[in-house]
């Protein structure tokens, strides 16, 4: 089968596409022959950073049918519709864990279908499973034009959030924000956070904010969080790994500073955030209110002009590989 290979050196990997084995599934596995796969802006760091071992196939998240089951496997059978997130998913085969796996309902394109694991599970587990956002509460989002942060925004919108307030640096995608369910705008390059979002809450500040910044930013995040705020970091955009927090407002208004990644969690813990995305979101998916835009889909052969678009940061939405 044809896969996306990250390849080890000292400068960092390198991607070639190769013909490799068809993997097989184990007792409790399950193997997909993937139609289409999601590509992350965070792939491109890993890739670089893979200076030494074996080779590995690149991407984490796909849509496509179920090819063969394991034994043990109860849960699905040959031909069903999946999408799931997993390692080594750009080529035409993957094997995953059964729970790793959601149904793809008949009207859903492989296209759509790829784009939504990664984002939507991440998003998830930020915003509810840790931000713990309720309907009626308020939350910013700032990156809002990623991926990432397109998905929380249209969760927060499906659950009942208000309002949603998200920045970004351009007002042509914030523009382009709003019919995903923004109720208020932030140019980050021109208007005060602070003042915004406390305009935008009747001065009270909003119950959760989803950071994709870090650094600079957690000065402002502290004074636009309302009493019992809850602020999530999940990303370093800024590029500074240290802040500066104002121990006075955490104390003072009782807020939670929480960090999340996939990097230090177990295989259940991954699962377990697989499953909870499933319980809470497929319905909306199904109803079609959890469908990012596809801003560009590249065949298997042009990986590497894929990644290059991603890194100009230039588009809005998600960018999907096609399997042959």
């Amino acid at each position: 089968m044809k896969a996306v290979r990250v390849l080890p050196g000292a400068e960092g990997g390198r991607l070639e596409v190769q013909d490799i084995p068809v993997p097989k599934p184990g007792k409790n596995e399950v193997l997909v022959r993937v139609r289409a796969s999601g590509i992350n802006y965070g792939e491109i760091k890993y890739m670089r950073e893979h200076r030494t071992g074996a080779p590995m196939t690149a991407g984490v998240e796909f849509a496509g049918e179920v090819a063969s089951v394991g034994e043990q496997v109860t849960e699905w059978r040959e031909g069903d519709r999946v999408m799931g997130h997993g390692r080594g998913c750009h080529a035409q085969y993957v094997v995953a864990a059964p729970l790793a796996l959601m149904p793809v309902p008949d009207d859903v394109s492989w296209i759509d279908a790829a784009a939504f694991p990664n984002v939507f599970i991440t998003a998830h587990d930020a915003l509810i499973a840790n931000g713990e956002l309720k309907a009626g509460e308020s939350v910013f989002i700032n990156g809002a034009s990623g991926g990432v942060g397109m998905a929380a925004i249209m969760i927060a919108s499906a659950i009942g959030a208000k309002p949603v307030i998200a920045s970004s640096r351009s007002t042509e995608k914030l523009e382009r924000l709003a019919p995903f369910g923004v109720d208020v705008g932030i140019n980050a390059s021109r208007d005060a956070q602070v003042e915004s979002i406390k305009a935008a809450t009747d001065g009270r500040g909003v119950d959760v904010i989803i950071d994709m910044i870090g650094g600079s930013a957690f000065p402002d995040h502290m004074k636009s969080l309302a009493v019992k705020g809850r602020l999530v970091n999940l990303a370093r955009l800024a590029g500074a790994s240290t802040a500066e927090v104002d121990i006075n407002l955490l104390w003072l208004n009782r807020l939670k500073l929480i960090g999340v990644t996939f990097r230090t969690r177990s295989e259940q813990e991954r699962i377990d955030c697989i499953q909870a995305c499933a319980r809470d979101l497929l319905p909306f998916f199904r109803e079609g209110k959890l469908r990012l835009p596809i801003d560009r889909t590249f065949p298997m052969d042009a990986i590497a002009d894929a990644y290059a678009y991603i890194e100009r940061s230039q588009h809005m939405g998600k960018i999907v590989l096609i399997s042959d």
